[in-house]
């Protein structure tokens, strides 16, 4: 202690004894938001049964298996939160939220995978990630969570995750002296439950319930899959499938608010791989905060800057300056606004026609249909 007492602020173990005490700190946040996330039981407002606390009793340990899994896999590909919003999105455009994109072909068994549709294949990915999540949880309790319920959890989770770990974890490379400082402020906050939970809902992204209880289908639907909404949809053709899906302007242009964080094939792309780049080029989503879930994504497009096509035709189709700009300029200038729209949106195409009670089953494999 007297030794330790005595290094100075510039000297490397002093550094490094501050930055271990800030990661540490950090740490203990991160522990306390997953925490934090108990809910009470919840119901949809369409009367679905789904409920946020449909695994407290089979599998209390859900969310945190989901959680964990998840961020094991971020350590070799940062991509994977971004990734895994997107599988819940397409799943659930697709004939409901029931797991379907995650089957493999099966042709004995009837099955045409949904991941072979030009809006999926070479495109839709993190099914390693939804296998090693399902296998954590056969573990821990076998038979009890769905491969539909996988993707909703892990849709919320990486949200949370690209949040708070961009806005604690990656200032380690910042100054000694103001990861210190961070750090003083972090052990403050911990004095005080409300203080803590204010602090988080100003670093973090949106937080919300996510309601569980859906089951597994045991079929495809190619059909459907070959309609989802495309980079280079015009704005009237996405409000069609938008509505065919009972979501308004509203939930589109939050959904798409989902662009905020992660990466794209600079082939979908509004330059079209323009400087030369093979088409398989990975272009940052948002050039601005490429890696934070924030509201940037909307100032994006108000300077004519959006990534993909149908994005920015939100702001400049004929028809958007009575439907869908508006609600651009409104997230624009409100984060507030936009994260309680995209929470309520998410929660609303989460209640895509589930499965639910005795229909569809529980799979063992998210890749294959139960006895296959």
């Amino acid at each position: 202690m007297a030794a330790s007492s005595r290094i100075s602020s510039s000297s490397p173990a002093g550094g490094s004894g501050r930055l271990l005490l800030a990661a540490h700190c950090a740490l203990l946040l991160l522990a306390m938001a997953g925490a934090a996330h108990a809910h009470p039981p919840t119901t949809s407002s369409g009367g679905s049964p789904l409920s946020s606390a449909f695994y407290d009793a089979s599998c209390p340990g859900a969310y945190a298996i989901v959680r964990r899994v998840i961020q094991s896999a971020r350590v070799s590909d940062p991509r994977i939160p971004a990734s895994l919003i997107r599988l819940h999105f397409h799943d659930c455009f697709v004939q409901g939220c029931d797991g379907s994109l995650l089957l493999d072909d099966d042709l004995p068994a009837g099955i045409q995978s949904e991941k072979n549709v030009p809006a999926n294949k070479n495109s839709a990915r993190g099914f390693p990630v939804v296998d090693d999540i399902k296998a954590a949880l056969e573990e821990a309790c076998p038979g009890v969570v769905s491969c539909a319920d996988i993707l909703a959890l892990a849709a919320e989770i990486s949200v949370q995750l690209v949040s708070v770990s961009v806005h604690i974890i990656d200032r380690s490379i910042i100054a000694t002296q103001e990861m210190w400082f961070l750090a003083y402020i972090i052990v403050l906050e911990l004095t005080e439950k409300n203080r803590v939970r204010n602090w988080l809902s100003q670093a973090g992204g949106p937080r919300w319930r996510v309601l569980l209880g859906r089951r597994d289908s045991t079929t495809t639907n190619v059909q459907s899959a070959n309609n989802l909404p495309s980079p280079f949809d015009s704005l009237d053709k996405l409000q069609q499938k938008f509505r065919n899906v009972n979501l308004d302007n509203t939930d589109l242009v939050a959904l798409q608010g989902a662009h905020t964080f992660g990466r794209v094939q600079c082939q979908f792309t509004r330059e079209n791989c323009t400087a030369g780049q093979p088409q398989g080029t990975l272009e940052n989503l948002d050039r601005v905060t490429p890696n934070v879930f924030d509201n940037k994504y909307y100032g994006n497009l108000l300077h004519g800057q959006a990534q993909l096509p149908s994005d920015q035709v939100m702001l400049s189709d004929p028809a958007a300056p009575t439907t869908t700009a508006p609600i651009v300029h409104r997230f624009g200038s409100n984060q507030k606004d936009f994260f309680s729209s995209f929470v309520a949106s998410m929660i609303k195409m989460g209640n895509i026609s589930p499965l639910t009670g005795r229909t569809g089953e529980i799979r063992k494999n998210c890749r294959r249909v139960n006895g296959k």
